[in-house]
């Protein structure tokens, strides 16, 4: 996280506004990491359940509910940025604990396989929860910082303009 401690109030315009779009960039990256471990969640549930009733065609309805809700959004968001983020650093850990626990091979995992590699999941997703939420911890401490020097008439629109 970039400049995690450093007081908003004594910081430069200039600054302020760099670091405070520098943890907008990398909330993108976690917030994009996090949908997708999300969704390799619920398709690791759907292999448990389907794991569990191997004789019950039901199961194959839950994977077509959560391929539709991940695959359109689920609920309505407000727009993100479209910028491919499977190359962040986040991201390629994602990808290293799905591959050391074979998400790719789901159909073939057996139950102790399917509940480490969804215990390694949920860690991941509340770790980079936590994270998140120091995040816009930091980003509200700055736009607060932001707000209230344009409120007082420290900083200008005009100022946006030169920068």
């Amino acid at each position: 996280m970039s400049a995690p401690s450093a007081d908003p109030a004594g910081m430069p315009l200039d600054e302020l506004r760099r670091v405070r779009a520098e943890l907008q960039l990398e909330d993108d990256a976690v917030s994009y990491a996090r949908r997708v471990a999300q969704a390799r969640l619920d398709l690791v549930g759907t292999a448990q359940a389907r794991r569990d009733r191997p004789h019950d065609s039901e199961w194959r309805g839950d994977l077509e509910a959560v391929l539709s809700q991940h695959l359109t959004g689920g609920a309505s968001r407000p727009p993100r940025p479209a910028d491919d983020l499977s190359g962040s650093d986040v991201a390629i850990e994602l990808e290293a604990i799905c591959s050391a626990h074979g998400f790719s091979r789901l159909d073939d995992l057996d139950g102790p396989a399917l509940d480490e590699l969804r215990r390694a999941l949920v860690d991941f997703e509340q770790r980079i929860s936590s994270d998140r939420r120091s995040r816009f911890e930091r980003i509200d401490a700055l736009t607060a910082e932001l707000v209230r020097r344009y409120r007082d008439g420290e900083a200008t629109v005009d100022t946006l303009l030169t920068d």
